[in-house]
This record gives C-alpha cells, structure tokens and sequence, in this order.
C-alpha cells in the first residue's frame, strides 16, 4: 500500500478534525465545562443570586450526617431502579422473541412498540398516565366492571411508585428492538442441532439464546440502569412536582431539582449531582466487572 505524504496526511487529519469540531465543542462547552463548574459550585454556598462562597466540603458532610431525606430519595432511587430495570428488560425480551417468529408486518409492530420509547419521558404522557391511575380513572372503571373499588393509586404512598415502575416497564421499545437485532443474529443451525440432541424449548433458551445474546442484554442492562437511575419527569408529575404523597415519589433527581430551583441552594444540588454520578459510576463498574462470568462474545464460551 503506497504511503501518504506528510502534506497530504496533515491535509486529512485537518479535515477530520473539521469534521469533529461540532461534537468538540458540543462536549468542552456542553458537556465538561458545566460539569467542572458543578464539581465547585458542590463545595459552596451559592443561592443563585449572589457569588458562590467557598465553604469546602461542607455540603457533602451535611448530606451524609443530617439530611433524611437525601437517604430515603436514594433508597426509593434504588427501590425503583432495581424493580423497573428487570422488569423492562424481561418484557422486551418476551415480545422480542414473539416478533422474532417471521410474523407479517414485523416492521408496523416494531414501530408500534417502539412508540411508547419515544414519547414515554413526555410531560404529556406522564399527565395521560397520571389520569389513567387516579380514583376514577381507567384502571378502577375496569375493576368496577368485576365490582373491585380500586384505590386511587397516585394518592396512595403504598402504590404511587408500581405506577411510575408501571410506567417504566411501558417504555420497553428501544429495549425490545435492540434484543431483535441480537435475536436475528443467532445462527438457526444451533437451535436445530440442540433440537435432534432432544434439547427442549426450554433448554435451548438457557443453552443458546441467553448465551448467544448475553452482549445485548449487557449492553441493554447498562443503558436502562443510567436511564432509570436518572428518572425525573414521571415522578415530577405524577407526585405535582413536591415528591407527594408524603415522599413516596422522592426521587433523588427530584430532590436533587427542589434544592436547586425550588430552595435556590445550588450548591447543595451540585453536591447531590456529583454524589449520583459516584453511584452511577459504581454500579456501572460492578456490572463490567461480573460481566466477564455471564457475557460470552462469539464463539469465545470463556468469557471475556
């Protein structure tokens, strides 16, 4: 292969990095830098309206030492995350696998369970979902018809959560389409070698298909467990935007919001931003960490 000169190699890397200046600057301007300032503003006093004074590590020792309410928005944090992604995942799973069947018109189904993935985060779908579980909204006209008095589920501390969890498992389109792509990539010859050896439907799914899409199910654990550990807008609405009724749906981002923008303790928001990316980031390494005991790449059955 003949070698480039050094003029024309030049030539191409200041057209790649014209190229790449559009996302350099979308990520100093939009991405670094606000983070940086948010890592200074975590260790001062800022209300928003005057400077930022400097008071060191403060903020964090009163969120660990004195603040309840950072621990329950953290445990309901967790509480919602660790039912909703499983949940999530399991049901794109199943209508993955129903889709995968050469049905007709598999394109206007995946669209159509895709949908929901696109306008889930939506204030409008969180005020349709709001009036869905309310005292008389849809969910208790249809226990009526079994003459079941339905509670009102979003006034309910008990309940209010299984409807934003509902709401989560609702929005399992981009899930299901990605475990689709994997679904098509699994040789069928393996299913019809395991099925002679008398391998049943059962078998082949723990045998095959697990192992053969265990990336996608990594890659779509990853991505749902950012996501959900981020959710803000079902709880804003669903909760009027104050984590009623009595905390039930305290979500950290919430929380994380009325200090900022309601109390105009910015600072203190800062503090509890960078405290959840922590977490985030810990939860993250201990899924790439385990992952080399469950996630097999190819033909490689050892493991990454």
């Amino acid at each position: 292969m003949r070698k480039l000169s050094k003029p024309l190699y030049g030539q191409q890397n200041k057209t790649a990095y014209l190229f790449l200046l559009p996302w350099l600057i979308g990520f100093f301007c939009l991405t670094l830098g606000p983070m940086i300032t948010s890592l200074y503003l975590s260790m001062t006093k800022f209300n928003l309206l005057s400077s930022p004074t400097w008071t060191g590590l403060s903020n964090y020792v009163q969120i660990f030492t004195e603040d309840d309410t950072f621990l329950r928005s953290l445990w309901l944090t967790f509480y919602y995350v660790f039912l909703s992604v499983p949940l999530r995942l399991a049901f794109a799973l199943l209508v993955a696998m129903a889709l995968n069947k050469g049905i007709r018109g598999l394109g206007i189904y995946r669209t159509v369970y895709y949908i929901p993935s696109l306008l889930g985060g939506s204030v409008a779908i969180a005020i349709v979902w709001r009036q869905i579980f309310d005292g008389s909204g849809l969910v208790n006209q249809f226990l009526s018809w079994f003459g079941i008095t339905g509670p009102s589920w979003i006034a309910h501390p008990d309940y209010v959560v299984y409807t934003i969890i509902t709401l989560s498992v609702w929005q399992f389109g981009s899930a299901m389409v990605i475990f689709l792509a994997g679904l098509k990539q699994i040789p069928a010859d393996l299913y019809e070698a395991s099925g002679v050896d008398g391998a049943g439907k059962l078998r082949q799914f723990f045998g095959i298909t697990l192992p053969m899409l265990s990336p996608v199910i990594f890659f779509n654990l990853i991505m749902s467990m950012i996501n959900s550990f981020q959710a803000f807008t079902p709880a804003y609405v669903i909760g009027d935007g104050r984590g009623g009724p009595l905390d039930a749906t305290m979500f950290y981002t919430l929380y994380l919001y009325l200090k900022g923008f309601s109390f105009f303790d910015m600072g203190y928001a800062s503090a509890l931003a960078w405290i959840m990316l922590v977490i985030i980031g810990v939860f993250t390494a201990i899924v790439f960490l385990t992952s080399k005991f469950w996630v097999f790449y190819g033909d490689n059955q050892e493991g990454r």
